[in-house]
């Protein structure tokens, strides 16, 4: 069965088991803007320095974080890592310690804020959610921003997040998995159905005690979302049936015990398994992130 029609059918188990919730009376959706086409050639505009900017969504000025290599002379590959539910910019950069992997003059790292904190991942979360914030169109114009200024290299494209983060992460792979050659997850969610149109490499961190999104599964995405969140483990399975990968049983190199994948090749999937481990970013997170983003091919050379 080709990765489409697999993928089609998985679509349909994963949408009838989210429920779908009306917004607040008096509250209007965002109407979703037509993504625009990240260009391989740079243009001109000035490239922005590391510290704080805004992308206009249309009138509303929406905040993002930049760090980038003290020196350098051509796009480098970027990494969008988007705080969890109702933290901000700030806190997951603190929390991450992803800096560093810009220091070393191998990324460009994007810090993008969701609305009162939250991201609509699907199913989860809260403001963003209850408003019908098209985020995925928010980070669509992110990214082609950062590949017009010649800041990232748009074949090489990276997304990670925690928790309402990580969901988003995960949603911005089904709908856009053309446009990004890997995404890692921290003790996050798939919330929302996912019918991706090609194979996204994953890696995934999660602690078996985590009391917000449930290792093996249960509870509700959110408040008034009474949903179960998927096992763990289920989601990997998911990704590694649509990139017809072998079982997660391969060592991840560098990583710890705990940490299983489908062994080398052009997509890999793996999850980080955290014995007692609760809702956190664990400390060798971001290293393995790099290491894994590193390993990832460029995205093919769109035709022309």
């Amino acid at each position: 069965m080709k990765i489409a029609a697999r993928a089609a059918a998985t679509a349909v188990i994963l949408i009838a088991s989210l429920v779908a919730h009306p917004l607040p009376a008096g509250a209007s959706p965002t109407a979703p803007a037509k993504p625009p086409a990240p260009s391989a050639t740079p243009s001109s505009a000035p490239s922005p320095a590391a510290g704080a900017h805004t992308i206009d969504m249309d009138g509303w000025k929406r905040p993002y974080l930049l760090r980038v290599p003290d020196r350098r002379t051509r796009p480098l590959p970027l990494i969008v890592a988007m705080h969890g539910g109702l933290n901000d910019p700030a806190y997951v950069e603190r929390q991450s310690g992803l800096n560093a992997l810009a220091a070393s003059g191998r990324f460009a790292v994007a810090y993008p804020e969701g609305l009162l904190g939250t991201w609509n991942a699907g199913g989860c979360c809260w403001f963003a959610r209850w408003f019908g914030v098209d985020d995925v169109a928010f980070l669509d114009r992110l990214i082609a921003t950062l590949v017009r200024q010649g800041v990232a290299d748009p074949r090489r494209v990276f997304l990670t997040g925690f928790s309402n983060g990580g969901g988003m992460a995960y949603r911005y792979a089904c709908e856009r998995a053309d446009r990004v050659a890997g995404i890692a997850v921290v003790s996050g969610a798939l919330a929302v159905g996912c019918a991706p149109r090609r194979a996204v490499s994953v890696l995934a961190f999660h602690g078996t005690w985590d009391p917000s999104v449930p290792y093996t599964g249960g509870g509700n995405m959110d408040a008034d979302v009474k949903v179960p969140f998927l096992p763990v483990q289920a989601v990997m399975e998911f990704w590694r049936w649509i990139g017809r990968l072998p079982a997660l049983t391969r060592p991840v190199r560098g990583a710890p015990d705990g940490c299983a994948g489908t062994g080398p090749g052009r997509v890999v999937v793996a999850l980080c398994t955290i014995e007692r481990g609760g809702h956190e970013w664990p400390s060798f997170a971001s290293a393995l992130m790099g290491a894994f983003f590193d390993s990832r091919p460029s995205l093919p050379r769109p035709r022309r």
